[in-house]
């Protein structure tokens, strides 16, 4: 499989990690330093990886045992040799983020390293 495939497989899974509320599909695609921050209605929030595995499990029942419609999309990917840099749009507790997610490639697998996040506005 190639860099790009791998990436986006690790944005799916990404995405599916809080689309059903899991934890263990957060720590499976984010490296253990990672940290999550962004924008929130003016307030900055920043979480380390624990952190935001908590949150998105916290969020019962789950965007897809409520019935919500998925909205993901890959913006962009560009691969630099064992980094790269993601942006995501999607739907996600009611409103549309833009995340760049920075990626590092460690033994061979690719996780995500830091995830910047910006609120664009409600859902849709």
């Amino acid at each position: 499989m190639s860099d790009s495939q791998e990436i986006e497989n690790l944005v799916q899974i990404y995405f599916n990690s809080m689309y059903e509320a899991s934890a263990d599909k957060v720590n499976a695609v984010f490296h253990p330093d990672a940290k999550i921050t962004g924008y929130i209605e003016g307030e900055l929030h920043s979480m380390t990886k624990p952190e935001f595995a908590d949150f998105v499990d916290s969020h019962q029942p789950s965007a897809k045992e409520n019935g919500e419609t998925p909205r993901l999309d890959l913006v962009s990917v560009d691969i630099a040799g064992e980094t790269a840099l993601a942006r995501v749009r999607c739907d996600y507790l009611g409103l549309t983020f833009l995340d760049s997610l920075s990626l590092l490639k460690t033994e061979g697998k690719w996780s995500i390293y830091n995830k910047l996040f910006h609120v664009k506005g409600p859902a849709g």
